[in-house]
């Protein structure tokens, strides 16, 4: 169980969330029956269930992101519409055994996006693979490739064992040579292959987590290093908390969220991953993140807000037309909000310490615009280029946006060329944002990074 600064949260043996957001992988759950079979009558739901676009958003949408991003507004359009085509990415977590996964996962045509740690460790011997069967045991669950739905051209065909290891080595080699090695390890597939989600076993820890790859690009951002304090202010439904303890083992994790329901999702996941050996070093809080920093001044070395947000995705997707409405109403308030935790993060750094801002929108007002306001506010800080640093390597991957127009300067898309890593100004510095796009579905995502100048 882990610790609550406000509050136990005690959950029912066997309860596990059936829904979580757009970068939880809401969209892939499969419930497998004890053959690990996807029941047929499902498989059939999941089909029949096509995404209705709410037009009022739809409409708002294109008036806002037509004018913000109106070279790629159409294309994004498209892929946001299809949910058909949208990617997901495995993490593998590392408080487990996860060979008998990376086989199978290698074995699909998956491959890792970032650089290793341990090269060797994680590679699978062919010969073991070769001795298995097409549908090996994951700790007592069979992945079948009835639960495992594609959608890929006729004409396609997963790469085998030996050729996954040549081209994961030479992604590394090619295109990431600015991006540190650590032990994070997500796998993703160049089309829509689903993963089946993992069930829900007494006394195991789960062995991967579903989630939109794009999510991990702020915890990348925030660099988290052994012994540190790190907050996640705003952590429901737990994968960024998740990530971070996959990157690194930091002497303290808070994981706040407010909410009782929400709070209550975040500590299931926690304890369906983390082993009870950590309970000291993951806690769970519920304070108003708007006023976290005045409680809590300077303790923390990093801070993530991954804030509330008008999330594109599911908003698009909203239903009825009076909901979409509301949401549209919502969020002429959400940048107030959002400015208010980004301010409480900066004051619960200490000097030297970062703060990384994430959201999941597209919206220049949710996200360059906070950060703007809020770097006016607090002259000590001062953001970092994370163009060079993770746009640059990962474009092989991830399609990123057009820099924000600022202070008068023209808004200009710069090449994501090796050759031009020259390209760096304070619109750069305010943050990158991931776009999806056909082929590279992965977003939307924002993140900035701003570190507290030392006193």
């Amino acid at each position: 169980m882990f610790y609550s600064a406000c509050r136990t949260v005690r959950l029912k043996p066997g309860i596990t969330p059936t829904s979580c957001s757009c970068h939880t992988g809401r969209h892939v759950v499969l419930r497998l029956d004890e053959q690990g079979e996807a029941p047929s009558d499902q498989v059939n739901k999941r089909h029949k269930k096509e995404k209705v676009p709410c037009q009022p958003v739809l409409d708002h949408f294109d008036q806002q992101y037509g004018q913000e991003l109106p070279d790629l507004w159409a294309s994004t359009r498209s892929v946001l519409l299809n949910p058909h085509s949208w990617q997901y990415g495995v993490m593998l977590n590392r408080f487990t055994s996860a060979t008998d996964v990376i086989q199978i996962l290698q074995s699909k045509g998956f491959s890792r996006f970032l650089p290793q740690t341990d090269a060797s460790a994680l590679l699978c011997d062919a010969h073991s693979l070769a001795s298995k069967s097409k549908c090996p045991a994951v700790n007592g669950l069979v992945l079948s490739p009835r639960s495992i739905s594609k959608c890929l051209p006729d004409n396609f065909h997963p790469p085998s064992l030996g050729t996954s290891h040549a081209v994961s080595q030479d992604l590394e080699s090619d295109t990431l040579p600015s991006l540190p090695c650590h032990s994070l390890q997500c796998y993703i597939h160049p089309y829509t292959m689903r993963f089946p989600t993992p069930a829900h076993r007494p006394g195991q820890l789960k062995q991967y987590y579903l989630l939109n790859a794009a999510s991990l690009l702020p915890v990348l951002a925030l660099q988290v290093r052994d012994g540190e304090k790190v907050l996640d202010l705003c952590s429901a439904p737990g994968g960024k908390a998740l990530a971070i303890m996959q990157c690194a083992t930091p002497a303290l994790l808070c994981c706040n969220e407010p909410d009782p329901h929400r709070q209550e999702w975040l500590t299931k996941t926690l304890e369906s991953f983390l082993p009870h050996s950590l309970n000291s070093r993951v806690i769970v809080s519920a304070q108003d993140g708007r006023c976290f920093g005045m409680s809590e001044a300077a303790k923390y070395d990093k801070v993530l807000v991954d804030a509330p947000c008008s999330n594109d995705r599911s908003w698009l997707h909203s239903g009825s037309s009076q909901r979409g409405d509301h949401r549209l109403k919502e969020r002429v308030r959400l940048p107030v909000l959002q400015a208010q935790l980004l301010r409480s993060a900066l004051s619960a750094v200490r000097p030297g310490g970062v703060v990384v801002y994430s959201t999941c929108t597209l919206s220049s007002s949710e996200n360059y615009a906070v950060v703007e306001t809020v770097l006016n506010d607090f002259p000590e800080a001062e953001p970092d280029d994370l163009w060079e640093e993770i746009a640059i390597p990962l474009s092989k991957y991830f399609a990123f946006g057009p820099a924000h127009p600022s202070r008068g300067q023209a808004s200009h898309k710069p090449s994501l060329q090796s050759q031009n890593r020259t390209v760096s100004s304070y619109h750069h510095r305010l943050g990158i944002l991931v776009v999806p796009q056909p082929g590279k579905t992965w977003g939307p995502m924002f993140l900035s990074r701003i570190r507290r100048r030392p006193q």
